[in-house]
């Protein structure tokens, strides 16, 4: 996982992209490089056939140095890191807070990989990519650049339980900026490693670190809220922001604000199945004591009409610690 860290000061949850398929997509680029190239040297042969040596062999050297390398450094700036080679293999450029790159970006890249990609035939660009711990070569590193994963596997990314659907986009006006990496660290390792704890010892943990968590943001936790949907809710804000800030405003990992039609509109009609300001029980119990401590949801008795009964909404794959 990156090591990223924003202007937030959060780490960002990416994956650099390694020497494979970084090689695999420079290998696709040049080769959509050269194509366009000799179709312009063809064009324009016949166009200055007129022409002396001299200006032949001037407009030679422009053609090569606007397709190899004023090609590349256009299309890395229009498509905001995104080459064909790397929208072939799923990667994308960034600059080290994670942001979209500039033309400035581009141009260090481009500029210096005429030496170490071009000239060297990529020996350079192997030898700092194999050295490098995430994999940049000389160009990322004076432009101040990292070519990341932009495609992960389902698997992978959705190791972290998503937060019930009413808690989805109630957090977005939290102020991140004061949470520092060691926390995110600590509340991302609780949220995956939950359901294997002790009941008691994962429901303190969570209360100590939605505590931790609440004192740095500086708004407490909302009443009712159970404290490990608290960490999973503010956990998806966080990387919904992260997504946006990467990749675009339609981007948005893992739901967040975008998926919602503002919190205003979820609190006033809540998901069915889900009461407004509390969590379902963990475990199904037909007895009123086994609900979880602060569920305000009156629990159905079995000889209660069955008309009356709420009905049982759909499963996030979010369970709680009892």
């Amino acid at each position: 996982m990156s090591e990223l860290v924003t202007g937030e000061a959060v780490a960002l949850e990416l994956r650099p992209a390694r020497l494979p398929s970084r090689a695999l997509a420079v290998l696709v680029d040049m080769a959509a490089a050269l194509a366009i190239y000799i179709a312009v040297t063809i064009a324009l042969v016949t166009a200055t056939a007129s022409l002396d040596q001299a200006a032949r062999t001037a407009i030679s050297i422009a053609a090569f140095v606007l397709v190899l390398v004023g090609g590349p450094i256009v299309v890395e700036t229009l498509s905001h890191g995104r080459s064909l080679g790397k929208l072939a293999c799923g990667l994308r450029v960034v600059r080290d807070d994670g942001g979209p790159i500039r033309f400035r970006h581009a141009l260090v890249r481009g500029l210096i990989g005429v030496i170490e990609i071009l000239m060297t035939l990529g020996v350079i660009a192997c030898i700092a990519s194999l050295v490098s711990a995430r994999g940049r070569r000389l160009g990322d590193v004076f432009a101040g650049t990292l070519v990341v994963r932009e495609r992960v596997p389902a698997g992978e990314a959705g190791f972290v339980p998503p937060p019930p659907p009413w808690l989805a986009g109630r957090f977005s006006g939290l102020d991140l900026s004061a949470v520092p990496d060691g926390l995110w660290l600590a509340v991302r390792q609780y949220l995956t490693r939950m359901r294997q704890l002790d009941p008691r010892v994962g429901w303190s943990m969570a209360e100590r670190l939605a505590a931790d968590l609440a004192e740095r943001t500086g708004a407490p936790v909302p009443p009712g809220v159970p404290p490990a949907a608290y960490l999973a809710a503010v956990v998806q804000e966080r990387q919904a922001r992260e997504a946006r800030r990467a990749f675009g405003n339609g981007a948005a990992a893992g739901g967040g604000p975008s998926r919602t039609t503002g919190s205003a509109s979820a609190h006033a009609q809540p998901t069915p199945g889900y009461p407004p300001a509390a969590v379902p029980p963990a475990v199904p119990s037909a007895r009123p004591e086994a609900a979880v401590p602060g569920d305000r949801a009156a629990v159905p008795q079995d000889d209660a009409p069955r008309e009356t009964r709420p009905s049982e909404g759909p499963s996030t794959g979010f369970v709680p610690p009892a």
